[in-house]
């Protein structure tokens, strides 16, 4: 006799009421229909079972639902669930199975599915077999049956398997012979209108656009985890305090991933899982090393940890490189806290530092020295032997660890004091520049003088020479210099990014409405110690000099003294194209610009400010408006021309040159690959801006403006 199947393993998920319906899933599910394998994977709480639950309501095919659990790994036994299932559409299905099954030497599984697929083939219609919960009953038997069927399924049949790991037969053949629709952990996410509808329709919390967008984030669209933050949100109603305690500690969180995911490995994955937590990337020798367990390969444990779907990402298409979910991480280093010593994850941050240091990944193990409190090779990762780690990126990481260390420790060392100094200018903290510069100032004073120490003394001069700059410009505020460097925080206070360099270039850059409130004296230190930046600095450290050279360009510039402005602003942009820096390039070419327009040079004064405009593309620069505004000034002089209500886009200056070879409408947006509506629009603001009513206007108008080269197409 075969053991009972309880009637709820075979009923299908009704549609929640008020369920946030994705039609850009189903519509990918029903497309899918003449395929043999529909495969949902992804981990728990992902919506897997609701999804194909809404998708059975609305497809119009009759389906039979059959959810796994443990114990349905015997072969028998998920034969007979199987056929039990399939009984929901065809009373009499699988007798014959059934008999051979209750045998007491039942004969090999591949006779008994020969005989069940030799029934299914003869049902009249087509119809779909959901097996939920896959993974609940994987095993080696069970796998090589369903493979088995999917290698005779009958053409009116289809296969749907929603599981949390992928099946151990090869997906591979039913992917290159067109057999397998796949929706993974990127296709399940909730977007962010569906997150919307989630949060304010279903669960009634009325958030606003932001707060949404912090929890799509904070959660990466997994679902349960959305859920239970709108449950936290109904507790208290303070969604702000929850957005900033939502993590992997939080009660709820914590419990769930814990339960359903933490719990359920063996224990050699879970030692596996916490030790890594403290990466923020994973690849396989880097976990080898911190395991030292050959019996715990890492690209193997990676790769299997991705097929079971343990709230790994993969981060490239080669399968190297890896990341948690954020909310499994804080889980994982939480736990990790709880059960070692600090000593221990020391000892691990350390051999991550040494793995990265080895690679080539000197800010990753920056990182981990300093949460290893490894300062020897903390300090020397941040010197970055001659081009400090915080002007790599690092800033923010560098401003951290170096607010930790006792002053005795930066005596020791007076490269980081001025690499203080400096992170704290680019992080918009100006006030607390001076007195780490001076610190510096102190300790090197008993330095033997050398191309090092004249290297840290340029670091210095170009952040003084920053300074003077910021407190030369601004509105004139009373009470001196700390005045002015306090106002200049505050308007850098609200920019997104730790890195201020954007920021503190906007401010200092000359515009049309001149703001000097320093005087000759204060725009007189500024080349000072410009040029004692560009004298002591090392020929090579090519991000400082070019900072001094264009603050050296600025100050010249309004000095008048434009023979050197013009040097300065060469020296930016041939060591931006070294760099591959295009802010730094288009603010010297707008200072060309100006220059060249000041002594009355309207032709190339015009061309340096298209370059810029060329160069910047898409750079939101607020420093952009000076070129167009000069470019517009030299318009309106040029001969008593008319100008430019509003200058032109790039993409609009692309169209009028293409115009101007006589390219027809459709040609240009197959050019461009732009729709034809999309051209025509174009065509329309150019004649707009440009005044005139067609081609043949818009190219003479643009020519005698020198919007585009006053060339002829040949005949």
């Amino acid at each position: 006799m075969s053991t009972p199947i309880m009637a709820t393993k075979l009923y299908i998920p009704k549609p929640r009421p008020q369920a946030v319906l994705r039609p850009r899933l189903t519509q990918r599910l029903s497309k899918g229909l003449y395929r043999k394998l529909t495969l949902i994977s992804a981990p728990a709480g992902y919506g897997k079972t609701t999804l194909v639950g809404e998708w059975l309501a609305e497809c119009g095919r009759p389906a039979a639902w059959l959810s796994l659990e443990e114990g349905d790994n015997e072969l028998a036994r998920f034969i007979t669930c199987m056929i039990f299932s399939l009984r929901t559409l065809e009373g009499n299905i699988g007798e014959g199975a059934l008999a051979m099954l209750q045998t007491p030497q039942p004969p090999p599984a591949e006779s008994i599915l020969t005989v069940l697929l030799n029934e299914l083939a003869a049902l009249p219609n087509p119809f779909i077999l959901v097996l939920d919960d896959y993974h609940a009953a994987m095993s080696a038997p069970v796998d090589d049956a369903v493979f088995f069927l999917l290698d005779h399924l009958p053409a009116q049949m289809h296969l749907v398997l929603t599981t949390r790991a992928d099946p151990g037969f090869s997906l591979a053949r039913l992917r290159v012979r067109d057999q397998l629709t796949e929706l993974r952990v990127a296709d399940l996410r909730f977007t962010r209108s569906e997150s919307e509808a989630y949060l304010n329709r279903v669960m009634s919390l009325n958030l606003s656009a932001d707060i949404i967008a912090s929890l799509e984030s904070r959660t990466e669209g997994w679902v349960a985890g959305l859920h239970l933050a709108a449950l936290s949100i109904q507790e208290d109603r303070d969604a702000d305090r929850l957005i900033q305690a939502f993590n992997g500690s939080h009660p709820y969180v914590l419990d769930y991933l814990v339960e359903e995911v933490l719990q359920r490995q063996p224990e050699a994955v879970q030692a596996f899982l916490l030790r890594t937590s403290i990466l923020d990337r994973l690849c396989g020798s880097l976990c080898d090393d911190l395991m030292l367990d050959p019996s715990v390969p890492g690209k193997d444990t990676l790769m299997e940890l991705e097929r079971k779907n343990l709230f790994v990402v993969s981060l490239d298409n080669e399968r190297r490189w890896y990341r948690y979910h954020h909310l499994f991480a804080d889980l994982l280093r939480r736990r990790l806290e709880e059960s070692v010593g600090g000593s221990r994850i020391a000892e691990w941050h350390k051999r991550a530092a040494v793995w990265y240091e080895a690679n080539g990944f000197d800010i990753e193990a920056f990182r981990h020295s300093a949460e290893s409190r490894d300062i020897e090779r903390a300090a020397r990762l941040l010197e970055g032997n001659g081009l400090p780690l915080h002007l790599r990126g690092a800033a923010g990481l560098a401003l951290n660890w170096l607010k930790t260390l006792p002053a005795a420790e930066l005596d020791a060392r007076p490269s980081l004091w001025v690499i203080y100094g400096s992170a704290l200018l680019m992080a918009g903290r100006l006030t607390d520049v001076e007195s780490k510069l001076q610190a510096a100032e102190t300790t090197l004073a008993g330095e033997e003088s050398n191309a090092g120490v004249r290297d840290l003394l340029g670091l210095i001069a170009a952040t003084r020479a920053t300074l003077a700059s910021l407190e030369s410009t601004g509105h004139p505020y009373p009470g001196g210099a700390d005045r002015k460097l306090r106002a200049a925080e505050a308007v850098m206070e609200n920019a997104p990014s730790d890195d201020k360099t954007e920021e503190l270039v906007g401010l200092i850059a000359p515009s049309s409405e001149e703001r000097i409130n320093g005087g000759w004296q204060e725009t007189d230190r500024i080349i000072e110690q410009s040029r004692l930046a560009l004298a002591y600095l090392r020929p090579d450290n090519l991000p400082v000099r070019t900072a001094a050279a264009w603050m050296l360009g600025v100050a010249c510039q309004r000095r008048g003294i434009y023979p050197s402005a013009r040097e300065a602003y060469n020296e930016v942009i041939s060591n931006s194209r070294i760099m591959d820096h295009r802010l730094m390039a288009v603010m010297a070419m707008i200072g060309l610009g100006q220059v060249e327009e000041a002594e009355g040079q309207t032709d190339s004064a015009a061309e340096f400010y298209r370059e810029a405009l060329r160069l910047a593309g898409d750079l939101p620069l607020p420093a952009l408006r000076e070129a167009r505004l000069g470019l517009e000034r030299l318009l309106k002089s040029d001969d008593g021309q008319g100008s430019l209500i509003e200058p032109l886009s790039r993409r609009e200056l692309e169209v009028l040159e293409l115009i101007a070879q006589g390219l027809s409408n459709r040609e240009i947006g197959e050019k461009l690959f732009l729709a034809l509506d999309t051209v025509k629009g174009h065509n329309r603001r150019i004649f707009e801006k440009l005044q005139v009513q067609r081609r043949t206007e818009a190219i003479a108008r643009a020519r005698e403006w020198n919007l585009i080269p006053n060339t002829r197409k040949p005949h």
